[in-house]
C-alpha cells in the first residue's frame, strides 16, 4: 500500500533566498498557523490514546514514547517534564532515541536505519503489556519505530503513533494512528518546523491529559510539581495561600513541613 509523502513536498513557498528577512518570518508564521488546526482534527486519536494510558497507568503502567532524531528528542522531551511538573517518577514515562541519548545533542549516523534497536532499548527497560509504546517518526517510515512498535504489538503490547504522513507504515501498524497532515514545510522537506511544532502540541495534549486523568492536578494547578528552585517554591507558597485564604508566612509553614503543595492543603483543610 502506497502513501502520499506529503512531509517531501515541495514549499508553497518560492525563491526563499530572494526574501527579506520580514518576508521570511511572515511566511513561516503563516504556515505555522495551520498546524493547530490539523492537530484539531486529531483530536479523537489523542481521546482514545489518552483513555488507555490512563487505564493502564492505574494499573502501573509505563508510557514509553520511540523516534529518531527531531522526533525523538520531542519525545524525551515531554519525558522529562513529567518528573517536575507533576511528580511522577521518571520511570514512567521514558523517551527512547534511536542513537540513544548522546543522539539527543548531536546526529548518530544511520542509528535510525537500525530496525531491530528499538525493541532492544525497550526490553531494557523490562517492557511489559501493562506498557504503552507510542512510535513518533514525521516521515511515518522510521526504521527504529516501525521495528520498535511491530516487536511491540507482537509481544501484546498498546501501540499508538504520531506521523504526518497519513497512511504511512507506522500509522497502518499502530494500534492508535495518530495523523497529522500539516501540509508541506515552508523549507521543503525540513520536519523540524510544522511536523516538529505538531508534534510538540499532541505531546503536550497526551501527556497533560494523562496527568490529568489519574488525579496528578487539582483545580488547574500543579500541586504535585516538585519544589527544585526558589521560583517553584513562591508558586506553591501562592497555590496554598489561594486554595487556603492564609497568608504567605503561613502557607510556607504548611508547605515546608508536608513537603508538597497536595498535603499542604490538604493538612490545612483537617
Amino acid at each position: 500500500m502506497d502513501y502520499k509523502k506529503i512531509t517531501e513536498t515541495p514549499s508553497n513557498h518560492e525563491n526563499l533566498e530572494l526574501m527579506d528577512t520580514e518576508t521570511i518570518l511572515k511566511k513561516i508564521n503563516e504556515e505555522d498557523k495551520k498546524v493547530a488546526l490539523a492537530v484539531e482534527e486529531t483530536i479523537p486519536q489523542v481521546t482514545k490514546l489518552v483513555d488507555a494510558l490512563a487505564e493502564r497507568f492505574q494499573k502501573g503502567g509505563r508510557l514509553f514514547y520511540i523516534g529518531a532524531g527531531t522526533s525523538g528528542r520531542l519525545g524525551i522531551l515531554d519525558a522529562s517534564e513529567i518528573p517536575p511538573t507533576f511528580g511522577m517518577p521518571h520511570e514512567r514515562v521514558i523517551g527512547l532515541i534511536a542513537g540513544g541519548d548522546i543522539a539527543i545533542r548531536k546526529a548518530v549516523e544511520n542509528a535510525e536505519d537500525a530496525t531491530n534497536q528499538a525493541w532492544v532499548d525497550l526490553e531494557m527497560h523490562d517492557i511489559n503489556n501493562t506498557d504503552v509504546v507510542v512510535g513518533i517518526a514525521a516521515s511515518g517510515s522510521t526504521p527504529y519505530v516501525i521495528g520498535g512498535l511491530e516487536e511491540a504489538k507482537r509481544n501484546g503490547i498498546l501501540t499508538a503513533a504520531i506521523t504526518n504522513n497519513p497512511g504511512a507504515p507506522i500509522a497502518r501498524i499502530a494500534d492508535i494512528p495518530i495523523e497529522i497532515n500539516v501540509g508541506p514545510e515552508f523549507l521543503t522537506g525540513s520536519t523540524r518546523m510544522k511536523s516538529g511544532t505538531s508534534q510538540k502540541l499532541v505531546l503536550n495534549m497526551i501527556s497533560t491529559a494523562l496527568m490529568i486523568r489519574i488525579g496528578r492536578v487539582k483545580g488547574n494547578k500543579m500541586v504535585n510539581m516538585q519544589l527544585s528552585n526558589d521560583k517553584l517554591v513562591d508558586r506553591g507558597i501562592r497555590y496554598i495561600m489561594e486554595d487556603l485564604g492564609v497568608d504567605y508566612s503561613e502557607a510556607e509553614k504548611l508547605l515546608k513541613k508536608h513537603g508538597s503543595v497536595k498535603l499542604a492543603v490538604e493538612a490545612g483543610r483537617e
